[in-house]
């Protein structure tokens, strides 16, 4: 069983460093052609087949995952609401700047509403053992939120997996047993590619 793990697309608020959690901001257009990339890459490889798509249900998760279903012709299955990114309570809608203002540099350990690293692990490692258990024969996408995706990381791979997770990435793991084997991790390539192509 492989799981590809994917970051959704570029949203407006991602692209001037305000903070989403789970505010239900949409992908913009280049979060819209990061999708199509990655589902070019994903078409054209072929090195694996891919049978559908889960996602968070927060619309830009949503949309990168019926756009990599539409280009892979395979089915985008209901969402799941443990793949939903991480509350940040107050902190949301916030910039670095007014974050920092507000709180300095450590904002993220005031108690700001947020939702705990270990609940959001907890969460996360409860949809893969659920997923490995119901779709043990299948190779399944999964759209989420790069706070979710960086947890996940850390509770499989501890300080092997530390990199801010870039949107779009592609994580591939296999299941092995009862373990996660890493085969790729936070692969953007599929993005480079597309700004050195001559014009």
């Amino acid at each position: 069983m492989l799981v590809g793990l994917i970051r959704h697309g570029l949203t407006d608020w991602n692209a001037i460093g305000r903070i989403q959690g789970q505010s239900d901001i949409p992908l913009n257009d280049e979060g819209r052609q990061q999708a199509r990339l990655l589902g070019k890459r994903l078409k054209e490889e072929g090195e694996y087949r891919w049978d559908f798509v889960l996602t968070s249900n927060l619309s830009r998760a949503r949309e990168t995952g019926a756009i990599l279903a539409e280009t892979l012709g395979i089915p985008l299955y209901d969402p799941d609401s443990r793949l939903m990114e991480r509350s940040f309570g107050q902190v949301e809608g916030m910039t670095w700047m007014e974050r920092e203002t507000l709180w300095g540099k450590d904002w993220d350990r005031h108690e700001l509403g947020q939702e705990k690293e270990e609940e959001i692990r907890q969460r996360a490692l409860s949809f893969m053992s659920d997923l490995a258990e119901r779709y043990a024969n299948n190779n399944v996408l999964v759209v989420s939120h790069g706070g979710l995706l960086a947890q996940l990381y850390i509770a499989l791979y501890q300080e092997q997996c530390q990199e801010r997770i870039g949107n779009l990435s592609l994580t591939i793991l296999e299941r092995k047993e009862q373990s996660w084997d890493l085969r790729l991790y936070n692969c953007t390539r599929h993005l480079k590619e597309s700004v050195e192509e001559p014009k």
